[in-house]
Formats: C-alpha cells, structure tokens, sequence
C-alpha cells in the first residue's frame, strides 16, 4: 500500500509539520511520565483507527521498556488492572478529548477533576496539547492512508 501524499515531499506542508513537531517536543520536556504519553497517544490512534500511530507508538513504548501486557490492554483500559489511577485519568480524558462528537460538551467536568487530582497544570497542558496533536497527525495519516509495519523505533522522533 502506497500513501496518497508525502507531506514533507511538498515545502510548505513540511515547514508547517516541523512546526507542529517542534511544539510537542517541547511539551515533551514537561513532567508528564513519557510512558503516560505513549499511551495516550496508543489509545488516541486507536480510536481514530491510525494504523501507522499505532504502529509507532507501540513500538516506541515497547523500546522504551513498555511491557506487551500493558500495550495489549490499552484498549481496554477500563477492565485492565494493570494501569495506575493516574494513567486511567489520563486514558479517560484522551477518550473524551478525540470522541469530542460523540461526547456532548467534551471533556465532562468529572474527568477534568480526576485527571488534575493527579497532573499539574504543566502537566495537564501538555497531556491536552498532546491529545489535540495525536488527533491531527491521526487524521492526516488516515485521510492520506499511510502505510504501517514498517516504522523502526525512534525513526521519527
């Protein structure tokens, strides 16, 4: 399977991704847990149905020491006892955050209380910016059907 488009083939839709990349590198630099971020961004993809998110992002969480119980049971978080109560904030309001049509009003004010009981502001607006982000590259990716299986971890980080 080919991709419909190579975004950092075309000048101005690179410079505007790198943009886009830059931001949430800095954001990565927040106390938000990175295998918090793995996650988020695991569930996120899996929700928008992005192959090559989710192709990535278990492969970086798994190389990063991320364990294949873990990984395998991110969609069904909610069941799972393998999550602390701070990542299961965070899954929640990832859920809530990308289901945005499908949740009248968003993020419900419950979730935003459980998850600020365990994440600084710092903290929650990296793991907000970092839900918002997941949703755009997700809908790049499967609006223009990249291909996954390929990615090796890190490769483009």
């Amino acid at each position: 399977m080919d991709a419909r488009l190579n975004y950092f083939a075309q000048p101005r839709a690179a410079k505007a991704i790198k943009h886009f990349l830059t931001g949430v590198r800095t954001l990565q630099e927040s106390t938000l847990p990175a295998a918090t971020r793995e996650l988020v961004a695991l569930r996120v993809s899996q929700i928008n149905g992005c192959a090559g998110c989710i192709d990535m992002h278990t492969k970086d969480a798994a190389a990063a020491g991320e364990t294949a119980l873990r990984l395998h049971l991110v969609a069904a978080w909610r069941e799972a006892t393998v999550f602390t109560d701070a990542e299961r904030a965070a899954l929640e309001l990832a859920e809530e955050g990308t289901r945005v049509a499908d949740a009248a009003g968003g993020v419900s004010d419950e979730v935003w209380a459980r998850a600020a009981k365990h994440y600084d502001e710092e903290e929650l607006t990296a793991l907000v910016v970092h839900v918002a982000f997941m949703n755009m590259v997700n809908r790049l990716n499967v609006i223009t059907q990249q291909p996954a299986g390929d990615y090796e971890p890190g490769q483009k980080h």
